[in-house]
């Protein structure tokens, strides 16, 4: 059975003027509303993740207690359970999946939050990477709903740097012969593999492997072992539409990018007038911190807290326990606040 749930948002124009029918928000929560509505926290999800890659922020006892708090985790559209390519019938299954942006996702999330909860306030928006991209929309779509946000080795904006990070991604799998723009009948597994394989080379950095944690603290017998039984076995089983949906989302992200800022990247981070702690990994190759502290010193109450680990990217995963540890200790002092 399926452990989430599915908001029915109905015909939805997108920002780029396409629209899309029967839009399906795929959902999970934790914990129970109180009666004034205002413990609502939203734990948004990551590229190529879903809800169940947020549950090691979820407990008793730790900052997002389902004891304290109505987490709502919300799934990416092209997730594979939101709406997606694999997902969605003609005349935009596949590769004529249309672009869907953070500011189209977080509208319908938005739209579950108030319609389907009647929540007026929340406490907390967090996120890990694409996760964090879409706490920083939050808060400056909605600074009067939003009270804290707390993103974490994410951005208010794509860099131009990671815009071409993820021209490789996509280029390693759009090369293999068997995509045939989109149009596959059977998984593109050479273009897979080729995608995980430099992925692997982005997720974690220098000093991850300088330590060889891949073996130490992942248990993998060899860098090969490790390429294939961490990478490409995250990967393998996802279908390719679905992660270049993701990614084309990726590489728009832009707080900015919408009528209320018409592009002026400044003025949407000043509006982001919720307490932000904003937690880049000091060694995350594809969202630094010097590009938070750019963005920390134009918001009005934000916070840089770096982690330091040499755990990369991956850092904000929870597969590291300390890096975990100082995440869960960072939201408690800003849910105390």
């Amino acid at each position: 059975m399926a452990d989430h749930e599915i908001f029915a948002a109905g015909g939805v124009e997108l920002q780029s003027g396409v629209r899309l029918a029967d839009v399906k928000l795929a959902y999970k929560t934790y914990g129970r509303l109180d009666d004034r509505r205002d413990n609502v926290v939203i734990l948004p999800t990551a590229y190529a993740g879903r809800h169940r890659q947020n549950e090691w922020l979820i407990g008793p006892g730790m900052a997002l207690s389902p004891e304290r708090y109505f987490i709502v985790a919300p799934n990416m559209l092209a997730n594979g359970l939101s709406s997606s390519p694999s997902n969605t019938p003609a005349p935009h299954e596949g590769g004529r999946f249309p672009l869907v942006t953070l500011f189209d996702m977080v509208r319908l999330q938005h739209r579950l939050v108030t319609e389907r909860f009647g929540a007026e306030r929340v406490k907390l928006v967090l996120g890990w990477s694409m996760g964090g991209q879409q706490a920083f929309h939050w808060g400056a779509m909605y600074p009067q709903m939003v009270e804290r946000i707390a993103p974490f080795c994410g951005s208010a904006r794509t860099s131009r740097h990671n815009f071409v990070f993820l021209e490789g991604l996509k280029a390693a799998l759009t090369a293999d012969a068997a995509f045939r723009d989109g149009a596959y009948d059977a998984p593109p597994l050479r273009g897979l593999r080729a995608f995980a394989r430099v992925y692997a080379g982005w997720a974690w950095s220098q000093g991850f492997y300088r330590e060889e944690l891949d073996l130490k603290a992942l248990g993998a017998a060899s860098l090969d072992d490790f390429i294939l039984g961490v990478m490409e076995k995250g990967l393998i089983g996802r279908d390719a539409n679905d992660l270049l949906a993701m990614l084309a989302t990726w590489q728009q992200a832009d707080i900015s990018a919408n009528p209320a800022y018409g592009g002026d990247f400044g003025a949407a981070l000043g509006a982001i007038t919720a307490r932000a702690m904003v937690m880049p990994c000091a060694t995350d190759l594809y969202f630094p911190p010097e590009d938070s502290a750019i963005e920390v010193a134009q918001m009005p109450n934000a916070e840089l807290r770096t982690i330091p680990s040499i755990w990369g990217h991956m850092a904000g995963s929870g597969l590291n326990a300390e890096d975990a540890r100082f995440i869960d200790s960072a939201l408690a002092e800003l849910l105390a606040d």
